[in-house]
């Protein structure tokens, strides 16, 4: 299969210490690269959770009510309506 190269910037002090940890597990860090494109492909998500300390939207109360409101519209049962600003 064909490569391609994927360029990022990120600070010197954390892809040292990701160079490091690399090693130390036994991957170089284009390895390790690769293992988190993968398994993002086959999951289909970011294979860890993403949040915001201290904002209310992420609380897990909030989370958990968004999640249950996502489910109840999947199964169909939700109310269409127009959006209602302030």
């Amino acid at each position: 299969m064909p490569q391609a190269t994927v360029t990022a910037r990120v600070d010197e002090k954390d892809k040292k210490e990701f160079d490091e940890f690399c090693s130390d597990v036994g991957l170089n860090t284009s390895t390790a690269i690769n293992l988190y494109i993968k398994t993002v492909l086959r999951e289909k998500r970011i294979p860890f959770d993403i949040s915001q300390s201290g904002d209310p939207f992420y609380s897990q109360s909030n989370m958990a009510y968004v999640k249950k409101s996502v489910k109840e519209l999947r199964e169909g049962k939700g109310t269409v309506h127009e959006l209602i600003e302030n």
